[in-house]
């Protein structure tokens, strides 16, 4: 097999798209394990790092223009440069929502929870179990281990619906208590449940610059 130049440039642009699914399922990890320790200062080290997320993006975006407009790829090749140009905006829209964690929980505070922390904990470790089998599937360009990822999203939202319902019941019990909380954890959970849209998102994009096959999963 001939490696060509090509070759070699869509492989360092898969690297560093492989280095911001490590960095986004830190920031998510991080930004609910803080936001329960109640770790204010670590929590905006973790905002912080959102930035490295984005200057990974737009280096894997300017890339990959480049690299169809000097290189003109055809078939598989320019398929994978535009798969994952894609699969680094659906990942800086995960480092996004991993910051917005941290905003709710500065705003949370040291302030008691007003309620057990059952559900959240569990849809973070689902999100990071679906990033972290990412990276594989999208190192190994597997594109049935991809589709089995993207089946765990139906999880996420039986959890979200979950934190949902039940912060509604504790801010109806009492509304001048604990409405403000109340909704704040309500988007935690949202942004929990978009992360685990993203990286579905991105499962179809693996699948589709593996087989070529564009398919809607969920």
């Amino acid at each position: 097999m001939v490696i060509t130049n090509l070759d070699v440039s869509i492989q360092s642009l898969k690297e560093y798209t492989l280095r911001m699914i490590e960095k986004c399922q830190d920031s998510v990890d991080l930004s609910v394990e803080y936001m329960i320790k109640k770790d204010m200062k670590s929590t905006k080290k973790v905002i912080r790092q959102d930035d490295d997320i984005d200057v990974l993006r737009e280096y894997i975006r300017d890339r990959s223009i480049e690299l169809m407009a000097l290189k003109q790829p055809l078939a598989r090749d320019l398929r994978y440069i535009y798969a994952l140009c894609d699969i680094s905006t659906e990942l800086e829209r995960i480092g996004d929502y991993a910051a917005n964690i941290c905003r709710e929980s500065l705003e949370i505070g040291e302030e008691p929870f007003i309620k057990e922390l059952i559900d959240i904990p569990i849809m973070k470790e689902i999100c990071c179990e679906m990033l972290k089998d990412l990276w594989v599937a999208l190192k190994d360009d597997n594109a049935n281990l991809a589709y089995e990822i993207a089946q765990k999203d139906s999880e996420i939202d039986i959890l979200y619906e979950r934190v949902r319902q039940d912060c509604l019941q504790v801010m109806h019990n009492d509304p001048d208590k604990n409405i403000n909380q109340g909704m704040r954890l309500v988007f935690i959970g949202r942004y929990l449940e978009r992360i685990g849209d993203h990286v579905t998102n991105i499962c179809e994009k693996i699948i589709y610059a593996k087989n070529g096959e564009m398919i809607e999963i969920g």
